[in-house]
């Protein structure tokens, strides 16, 4: 179950009366901010203005890549842990705006994790230190440390518990990318 607190609305639906649960001022600047960081290169510099200018928790070394779409209401609910990686074009939502209500849930998102690229997350949401989600998924839960998790809605692939590929199976892998780099070098020249 997703962590978030729920304030009902009555009349219109919850979005139609966005800003007055929210500054417009404070989307605005949300919003020129997290279009600067999306489309910058430099790790650092996109890792600044989150944290200064948006209120995130983002660790040492955590890289969020090209077009990653933080909240722009609320960013101040998103902690990032520190070695971590968010994938291209991944959406990190700390609210949802629902007809009768709108929600808001943290999302803290632990030290070296890895998020595949196209991913959602929603708000409410604890991602463990170790952890992977596979490109494309929807993070609609809790994940645990050191799981391996994919799809929509996400389900567990490898738990934290489980072995990863065993050395002789580790190593059948390394020698069918090494020969596809070989042919790709063939190819190229």
């Amino acid at each position: 179950m997703r962590k978030t607190v729920r304030y009902p609305v009555e009349g219109t639906n919850a979005l139609w009366q966005i800003y007055q649960t929210v500054s417009f001022w404070k989307v605005m600047k949300n919003f020129v901010v997290i279009q600067l960081a999306r489309y910058t290169p430099f790790l650092k510099l996109k890792n600044w203005l989150y944290s200064t200018f948006l209120g995130m928790k983002v660790g040492d070394q955590t890289a969020l890549a090209l077009m990653v779409m933080v909240d722009v209401m609320y960013p101040e609910l998103i902690s990032v842990g520190r070695n971590t990686i968010i994938g291209y074009n991944t959406t990190i939502l700390a609210h949802e705006y629902l007809i009768d209500e709108y929600r808001l849930g943290r999302v803290i998102i632990g030290d070296n994790v890895m998020i595949g690229a196209n991913s959602t997350l929603l708000p409410g949401i604890t991602i463990g230190d170790g952890a992977v989600v596979a490109a494309g998924s929807l993070v609609n839960r809790d994940v645990a440390p050191g799981s391996f998790v994919g799809g929509n809605p996400i389900r567990v692939i490898r738990a934290a518990d489980e072995a990863p590929l065993p050395p002789e199976r580790v190593s059948e892998a390394e020698e069918t990318v090494q020969e596809h780099d070989e042919d790709s070098t063939t190819i190229l020249h």
